[in-house]
């Protein structure tokens, strides 16, 4: 049975029909995605690696008690499962996330480049660093929709319903977010140019 080329949906209905390899399947595909924004929202490897168990615990739960119906939607629900246990995480917490920029997962080193130079790659590892650190800058309901839909891949709806706003409330904190970002990036380059 090839399970690459089945559906989430039916890779769904195998699990719960005693296919373990369905949810294998499941977690492998959407791994990435899951892990990458869990991680950005938490800035902590071990804490997203922990969140990320967490997630899937509660998908199996779910699955197996045979309450999901999310028809053809998983990782948006998926996600929501994610962002809320990063919620429970920081509540429990009492605090705002902690940016370090530590030697852990960095999801830069993900994306391969090939074919540049020393110098060329030396300017995009800088710009990439600065642009995380601007990012880190933006308040936080902006932040979250800039994450999810650059490093998520989600559309407006889907990060509309994981962060229980309006879809055109999301469109607006994803503008204001550029817009932050664009004037930090303006103010940067003229403190860099002045200095």
């Amino acid at each position: 049975m090839k399970f690459e080329h089945k559906s989430d949906q039916e890779l769904i209905h195998l699990y719960v029909s005693g296919h373990e390899k369905g949810l294998e399947e499941l977690i492998t595909r959407h791994k990435s995605k899951i892990f990458t924004s869990i991680y950005l929202l938490v800035k902590d490897e071990y804490l997203a690696e922990d969140i990320f168990q967490d997630t899937f615990i509660k998908v199996i739960h779910t699955l197996k008690a045979g309450k999901y119906n999310e028809e053809g939607k998983f990782l948006p629900w998926v996600l929501r499962i994610a962002h809320n246990l990063v919620i429970d995480h920081f509540r429990k917490d009492k605090r705002t996330p902690v940016i370090t920029n530590g030697d852990g997962f960095d999801i830069f080193d993900v994306l391969k480049f090939y074919d540049e130079s020393i110098e060329d790659r030396m300017v995009r590892e800088q710009t990439h660093r600065e642009l995380k650190a601007l990012i880190h800058l933006l308040p936080s309901e902006q932040k979250e929709v800039l994450i999810m839909r650059h490093y998520g891949d989600l559309s407006f709806k889907e990060i509309a319903d994981i962060t229980n706003v309006s879809i055109n409330t999301a469109l607006g904190r994803m503008r204001y977010a550029l817009n932050n970002l664009r004037k930090m990036m303006e103010t940067r380059e003229l403190s860099l140019k002045q200095g």
